[in-house]
């Protein structure tokens, strides 16, 4: 059994924002009330989180997650990011390091901010006690990422407004999207197998708003037709997006998530 835990599914701000508030989002619909974007993988033999979100405290504990094997972040952007600190719980929990992994570019980002965070040693209990202790892996397009049992590759994304990347999961049986206007044409070969579960963002519903580094709904759905999931799930998204006005709008096999929200599928 694999499990996906959609800790958060918001966008930059948030639902409600403080700019915003609760936007076209109906306030009295709790599957409307949005933390940002973090995402929980359970697969083979790995527990995986996908990118640290500012309100990552609050998604481990909701979920009572205490153990992970690895961080696989998509971009440096803070809505994705800027939780890492909260790692460091981990750490304490675990009483040794945990290994990140990113592109180059996210990894230098995180370097830059977060410098006193990485290490190249060993973390001894008392150390853990004081602070987080990462280890920093770049990853390659153009090479596999083995961890334990999963095979994971690199999809590359396109006119975000920095670089950006999602993830295939042993060959496409899960297909993670992060930010994007689309996706790199070449990196669709890498997904050899119709997938359980891809996951797509929209950030805005209605197209006349839509951010020019976001994904539009018509994109978002032409890419679940090229790609044919058995089940789509619609994450990342701002209070322009009310859950039930979007569910209405959808196929039926287009899922939209909510904060704390379990995926669970058996391979096959």
């Amino acid at each position: 059994m694999s499990k996906i835990i959609f800790m958060g599914t918001g966008a930059a701000p948030g639902v409600p924002s403080l700019s915003k508030g609760w936007g076209n989002c109906n306030p009295d619909n709790p599957k409307n009330r949005r933390k940002r974007i973090g995402t929980y993988i359970e697969i083979g033999n790995q527990k995986l989180l996908i990118d640290t979100s500012p309100d990552l405290r609050m998604q481990l504990l909701e979920n009572d997650i205490r153990y992970i094997d690895g961080v696989l972040y998509t971009h440096g952007h803070a809505d994705h990011l800027h939780g890492i600190d909260d790692l460091r719980e981990l750490n304490r929990i675990m009483e040794k390091p945990i290994n990140i992994y990113g592109m180059p570019h996210t990894i230098d980002t995180i370097k830059e901010r977060f410098s006193y965070l990485l290490t190249s040693a060993l973390c001894t209990k008392d150390k853990c006690m004081f602070k987080a202790s990462l280890i920093a892996h770049q990853l390659s397009a153009e090479e596999s990422l083995y961890l334990g049992n999963v095979k994971i590759d690199v999809l590359r994304l396109e006119k975000h407004n920095v670089p950006s990347n999602g993830y295939i999961f042993n060959d496409g049986e899960i297909v993670y999207v992060a930010d994007c206007q689309k996706i790199f044409d070449a990196d669709l070969n890498k997904i050899q197998k119709r997938p359980e579960v891809l996951i797509l963002p929209l950030t805005v519903f209605n197209p006349q708003y839509a951010p020019i580094f976001h994904m539009t709904l018509d994109k978002l759905l032409e890419y679940v037709n090229l790609i044919k999931p058995k089940k789509a799930i619609i994450n990342h998204m701002a209070s322009e997006c009310d859950y039930d006005e979007l569910n209405n709008v959808t196929p039926q096999n287009v899922l939209i998530s909510y904060d704390n929200m379990v995926c669970e599928y058996n391979k096959g």
